[in-house]
C-alpha cells in the first residue's frame, strides 16, 4: 500500500459517472474548450509551453487530444482511478484547491496560473525522460432526465471541469500514454464535487507517489 492511500481516505467512484463523461469525448459530440501544456526535461526545466483553443486544432490533433483526455476518466475506476478529498484548505491563499479553481474559472485562458501549476510540477515530478503536462478545459450540459431516466431535451446545469494527464514524450514532443494524471473536480450524480479529486495512476504497481502527494498537500 502506498504512502498517500495509507495517508488520505478514498471516495468510491461510480463507473457510470465516469462513462457519462467519456462518451462524449469523440469528434461529434466533445465540448472541449480548450488545451494547454508544458514540455519538461527530465531535470525538470520546462522546454516550452502551448495555449490554444480545441477547435483551431487539426482533426488528428484533436482525435489524438481527446485519446489522452479520454484515458483519465476512462481507466480502471478505484483501481487506476481513486477518488480523494483535498484539504480543507479552501480559504487558504496559494493553496493547490485555490489554484486549480482559478484554473477552472479562467477555462485555461490566464497564462500566469498555468505557468504556477506548471513549475509546482516542474519541482515534484520525477521522470527519467522528458514528460509533457496535458490540460484540458471542458464544459459539460447535464441533460435533465424523467424519472424512467429518459432525455427531457433542455440540460438543468453545466458540470465545468479540467483533465490533466502527464505523458512522456519523444521524438518532436510526441506524447506517449498518460502516465498519471487527474480529473477536478470529481463528478458525481449529474454535480461537482468541488472539495474531490479523481487521481490516475497508469502502474499502480509502481505510481507517480510525488504526484499524488502534490494534489493532496
Amino acid at each position: 500500500m502506498t504512502q498517500y492511500v495509507k495517508k488520505y481516505v478514498e471516495i468510491e467512484i461510480d463507473r457510470e459517472d465516469m462513462l457519462s463523461l467519456t462518451r462524449r469525448m469523440t469528434l461529434k459530440r466533445t465540448s472541449m474548450t480548450r488545451v494547454a501544456g508544458a514540455y519538461m526535461d527530465q531535470k525538470g526545466f520546462i522546454e516550452g509551453t502551448f495555449n490554444t483553443r480545441f477547435l483551431k486544432l487539426s482533426i488528428p490533433e484533436r482525435v489524438k487530444n481527446l485519446e489522452i483526455a479520454k484515458a483519465i476518466p476512462f481507466a480502471d475506476t478505484n483501481r487506476n482511478l481513486k477518488r480523494y478529498r483535498m484539504p480543507n484548505k479552501n480559504g487558504v491563499k496559494d493553496s493547490l484547491w485555490q489554484l486549480l479553481m482559478g484554473v477552472r474559472a479562467a477555462g485555461l485562458e490566464n497564462d500566469s496560473l498555468l505557468d504556477i501549476f506548471y513549475e509546482m510540477m516542474a519541482e515534484k515530478y520525477q521522470s527519467d525522460q522528458e514528460y509533457g503536462v496535458f490540460l484540458y478545459h471542458d464544459r459539460y450540459d447535464i441533460p435533465s432526465k424523467s424519472a424512467d431516466h429518459k432525455r427531457l431535451g433542455e440540460s438543468v446545469q453545466v458540470f465545468e471541469y479540467l483533465i490533466c494527464a502527464v505523458c512522456r514524450v519523444s521524438g518532436d514532443y510526441e506524447p506517449e500514454k498518460p502516465e498519471c494524471g487527474f480529473l477536478f473536480p470529481a463528478y458525481s450524480q449529474g454535480g461537482a464535487l468541488m472539495n474531490c479529486i479523481d487521481i490516475f495512476q497508469a502502474n499502480e504497481a509502481h505510481p507517480h507517489n510525488e504526484f499524488a502527494e502534490m494534489l493532496l498537500q
